[in-house]
């Protein structure tokens, strides 16, 4: 009987020059922004030949995707951080604990505010952002469900998915505004996704 291959890892070598390569863009797009950003310049702040890049990341936008992925990992990670079920009131104190999780990451991580929240009109890096956001959107549901007795929600809307994404539009307009997400905007986002929240989930809803 033929066992299947194995699932082959990146070699410890090629890990940490994958690691470096993002750190290095990480670095050059907080500080340079996505416009500024290139092979090139990756490669010269990671210290690595431009052609070691490109073993790994054929393009800026293959770049751009890797980091993403790697902002939505640490989304997804405060989705399924321990949450004190006792603490919660109602919904929107779920609501309001998630927001404030994602805030911080957006806070702490210019790369992050770049990535999501910039105007920088690459469709890739969109499309892969929106890809994520439904993913998020389903681990969000299943977390609100796990908290409260939720009502039948429609099939062909995300809802908690679109809830993110109009949030996100209005920190969007800080950063292009500020260069960061106010605190005056990020009461404004938490409104924007409790108000579109509110329109499928009744203010009182029984408690697991």
């Amino acid at each position: 009987m033929t066992r299947p291959a194995p699932v082959r890892k990146p070699r410890a070598r090629s890990q940490a020059r994958i690691d470096s390569i993002l750190d290095a863009a990480r670095t050059l797009l907080a500080a340079e922004g996505v416009a500024s950003l290139s092979i090139y310049s990756v490669a010269e702040r990671a210290q690595i030949p431009p052609s070691s890049v490109y073993h790994f990341f054929a393009s800026v936008p293959a770049l751009l995707e890797a980091l993403t992925a790697d902002v939505h990992a640490a989304f997804r990670a405060c989705l399924q951080a321990p949450i004190d079920h006792d603490a919660l009131r109602d919904w929107r104190d779920l609501s309001r604990l998630v927001e404030e999780r994602m805030l911080e990451i957006y806070d702490e991580d210019a790369a992050a505010r770049q990535l999501i929240l910039a105007q920088h009109g690459l469709t890739e890096v969109t499309q892969a952002d929106r890809q994520h956001d439904i993913e998020l959107g389903d681990l969000m549901h299943k977390l609100f469900d796990h908290h409260f007795e939720l009502p039948r929600l429609p099939s062909d809307v995300d809802v908690f998915a679109l809830a993110m994404e109009l949030g996100d539009r209005v920190y969007a307009r800080s950063v292009q505004q500020h260069g960061q997400i106010t605190p005056r905007m990020a009461e404004e986002g938490m409104r924007v996704f409790d108000a579109y929240i509110g329109l499928y989930l009744p203010p009182y809803l029984p408690k697991r």
